[in-house]
Formats: C-alpha cells, sequence, structure tokens
C-alpha cells in the first residue's frame, strides 16, 4: 500500500456476548458459537475460563485426555498456569503470558490440567481458547504442537501506547513464532485508556476481535467487555479507541467457505467422516495418553 493512500476503516456488524456455561467450579464465558453466530470462518469456538482465584488444595482444571480431530486450537494462558500432555508424546508446563499452538489434524489425544503446585498452593486463573478451522486438504495433517512462554513472544509498542503480542503472522518486520498451516494472524493485545490504534487488515480476510477486558469503541461502535465484535470484510484496517485499560484477542485468517460438520472434539466436512473419527478414535488410531 502506497503511503498517500487512504485506509478504510472496517464497521462493526454486531456483537456477540460471550454466555455463562460453568464447567464445575470453572467460570467459563463462550462468545462463539452462540445464538445468532454458528461460526465466524475459520474460527469456530471460544471458551473464556476465569478470571478467578482458586484456593491452595484445589482440584484444578478437569480437563483429562480427550480427543481431536480436524482442527487447530489455540490456548492462551493470561494468570495462573496449565500442563499439557498429548499423545504425540508432547509434555509442557505454560505459564502466564505464554500461548498453546495445538494442530489435532488426523487425531491427537491430549490433557489440560493445572500443575501440581497450581493444586498445591492456588492462585489466579485465567485462560482462552480458540478453535480454528483447517480446511478439508489439510484436516488430516500431522498433529503437532508448540507451547510458548511470554519471553519467545514478540510484544511490539504500537504507536497509540498499546502493546502488540505477536503470536502467529507478520507485523511491520516481525513476524509471529507460530508457523500456520494457513497463514492465520493471531495475537494479544494490551491498550491503555485513551489509546488509539489503528490496525491494519488485508480486504476480505475475517477478523477475530474479542474483548477480554475493559471497555473501546471500535470503527464508532462502542463495546463492552466480554463480547465477540462482528464486523465487515470489505475495509483494509481496525481503528480502536480505548475507553479503559483492555485486552483484546485480535486475529484474523482467510475464509475457508466450506461445509462444517462438527460432533464434540471432532470437526470435519460430513457426517461420514465424522463417523471415521469416531471409529479411528475408538480403534485405538489416535493413539494413547499416559495421564
Amino acid at each position: 500500500m502506497s503511503s498517500n493512500s487512504t485506509q478504510q476503516a472496517r464497521h462493526v456488524i454486531a456483537q456477540h456476548p460471550a454466555r455463562r456455561d460453568d464447567i464445575g467450579d470453572l467460570v467459563t464465558r463462550r462468545p462463539l458459537p452462540g445464538p445468532q453466530l454458528e461460526q465466524l470462518d475459520p474460527f469456530l469456538f471460544l471458551n473464556h475460563h476465569g478470571p478467578q482465584t482458586y484456593p491452595a488444595h484445589n482440584q484444578g482444571l478437569p480437563f483429562g485426555p480427550h480427543p481431536h480431530r480436524g482442527f487447530e486450537t489455540v490456548t492462551f494462558i493470561l494468570e495462573g498456569s496449565l500442563a499439557h500432555a498429548d499423545s504425540t508424546k508432547h509434555q509442557s508446563v505454560i505459564h502466564a503470558g505464554g500461548v498453546q499452538w495445538m494442530t489435532a489434524g488426523s487425531g491427537i489425544v491430549h490433557a489440560e490440567i493445572s500443575p501440581e503446585e497450581f493444586l498445591r498452593d492456588g492462585g489466579p486463573l485465567e485462560i482462552l481458547q480458540l478453535w480454528v478451522n483447517l480446511p478439508s486438504r489439510l484436516k488430516m495433517s500431522e498433529p503437532r504442537y508448540v507451547g510458548l512462554q511470554q519471553p519467545d513472544i514478540p510484544a511490539i509498542a504500537l504507536p497509540g501506547g498499546g502493546e502488540l503480542n505477536l503470536i502467529a503472522g507478520q507485523w511491520q518486520e516481525s513476524t509471529g513464532p507460530i508457523d500456520t498451516l494457513t497463514g492465520v494472524f493471531m495475537s494479544t493485545l494490551l491498550l491503555p485508556a485513551g489509546g488509539h490504534e489503528q490496525l491494519p487488515v488485508a480486504p476480505g480476510r475475517q477478523v477475530f476481535l474479542y474483548v477480554v477486558s475493559g471497555e473501546v469503541t471500535v470503527g464508532g461502535s462502542a463495546i463492552k467487555p466480554h463480547h465477540l465484535i462482528e464486523v465487515d470484510r470489505d475495509g483494509d484496517s481496525l481503528d480502536i479507541d480505548a475507553d479503559s485499560d483492555a485486552r483484546l484477542l485480535f486475529g484474523h485468517g482467510e475464509v475457508i467457505d466450506e461445509p462444517v460438520v462438527s460432533h464434540g472434539p471432532f470437526v470435519m466436512s460430513s457426517r461420514e467422516e465424522i463417523v471415521q473419527a469416531v471409529e479411528d478414535y475408538q480403534n485405538g488410531k489416535f493413539g494413547g495418553l499416559d495421564a
């Protein structure tokens, strides 16, 4: 884009509130899927756990071994810590500020639980998990996992005083540490009250913007916390004003525009592929996990 061209800001189409759907004692909000929005192609699902404080000697997170096929999970550890193990022999404990990017692909079994010191001592916890679809040609990709701690993720100062933590994709001269299969851009934003940012987004790409905390104005529309913001795909920038200190999840990707058939932890393109996924899992083809 030449320096003398003017950027066209995108407009807000709708705001989708996250609905409470607690899992045991884990505070959980889910803006996607919601009553008005099945998916935001290629983005399928977002769970927002916490913020909350666990007491000492707690039960921790309830996500024991379970399978996935056909998509990717991106997990943002905002507060606390998360222990990961999977059937491809990856193990890690990721702490506050870190991110996990897991490609389930052809099939993986994983567990996401609290590490021993968190179970013993307790503490604050806040975690986001986003599901990103894969096109049919990539659904049976080899499973993979990358765990990043906060120092692995570039923190880029923005012109309006904010900070962008670059997880995947390009931002000016910087490249995020995750090399994605589909060219998804993914980041978290920290914006100070009174700050204004103009974020470039190539026309046609689907924006994913979720307000984790704080209040912002996007393209002139006032947005409250715990809302997923649906914007049009026409403009080439996103104008954000922070009305208070705010934290946002900001990503974008190419629209896949293929059938989506989901059944619990499997997301495929047809009923037949779902039946096959269930059979393959039951026959041990995803591998096992010693929890």
